[in-house]
């Protein structure tokens, strides 16, 4: 791996698949700021969450997509392909940071948990690495990414100035059009999919559903990333994947689980009471 060793080394990742607008988008704002691999999947992969890849071989080839760039296309999941650009690329030699997107569509509040673009993230702060994923809220294919740039360098600068607290990464989300009013630190809206299986038929009549849904928004706050997109703002949010509800610990405490087994014990030393009299 050929690099500027004055300059930190970033893995781009996403989940969008090698070729998509996005990834490109990303990878022109880091190569400002530093030397840049990317490893990515062959297609599309949104909604995988933090799937990895067990039950089949995995294809891992270079390519040349973009000058200047160390680029590889991986068959599996977006955590697929940081696990195969730690173990392999870098060899176990961390990269500075780790960056995934530019998502197609917003990853706020409860998309987080479905998102192959914020796990991969996920899996770069779990090796370690100080790590963000980015989405802009805009499905089409020739979304117009521009309005992004200058805040994604501004975001990847600070964290590689300030690094992030222990197993933490950023979500960040743009909301569409360029009118940005600025950045708010938030936290993860209390909002969920109302989902709904839409059945159809295929031609030769078999029966098929597809997913649609709306999405609803429980939390009023005005501190939530859900709040700070509908406003124009940026939204950031500091992410955790200690997933343990360290709030339920002492209610859990409280429960009575001295007996457990004992009752199991009492049946089984009267059975044989009764078979002995």
């Amino acid at each position: 791996m050929n690099k500027d060793t004055k300059k930190p080394t970033i893995l781009v990742v996403n989940d969008d698949g090698i070729t998509a607008p996005g990834i490109k988008a990303l990878i022109e704002v880091m190569q400002e700021i530093g030397n840049v691999v990317v490893v990515a999947p062959d297609g599309p992969q949104s909604g995988m969450g933090h799937a990895i890849t067990i039950g089949k071989p995995l294809r891992f080839d270079k390519v040349d997509l973009y000058p200047g760039v160390e680029m590889y296309k991986c068959s599996g999941t977006p955590v697929d392909c940081v696990k195969l650009a730690v173990n392999i690329v870098f060899k176990g030699k961390k990269p500075d940071l780790c960056v995934s997107g530019i998502n197609h569509g917003l990853n706020n509040s409860i998309n987080v948990i479905y998102s192959g673009t914020m796990s991969a993230a996920v899996e770069g702060a779990i090796e370690k690495i100080p790590s963000i994923g980015f989405s802009l809220d805009d499905f089409a294919q020739d979304a117009d990414f521009s309005h992004c740039k200058s805040f994604i360098k501004t975001i990847a600068l600070q964290v590689l100035s300030h690094g992030l607290p222990e197993a933490t990464l950023l979500n960040v989300n743009f909301p569409k059009g360029a009118n940005l009013k600025g950045i708010k630190i938030c936290r993860q809206a209390n909002a969920k999919w109302a989902e709904e299986f839409d059945k159809r038929e295929d031609p030769y009549k078999r029966p098929y559903y597809w997913l649609t849904g709306v999405f609803e928004n429980y939390d009023k706050g005005e501190d939530t990333d859900v709040w700070a997109l509908d406003h124009g703002y940026v939204s950031v949010v500091p992410v955790q994947f200690d997933l343990t509800a360290h709030h339920a610990i002492p209610i859990l405490n409280s429960w009575d689980f001295e007996n457990v087994g004992n009752d199991k014990n009492k049946v089984s030393n009267k059975l044989k009471g009764d078979q002995l009299g």
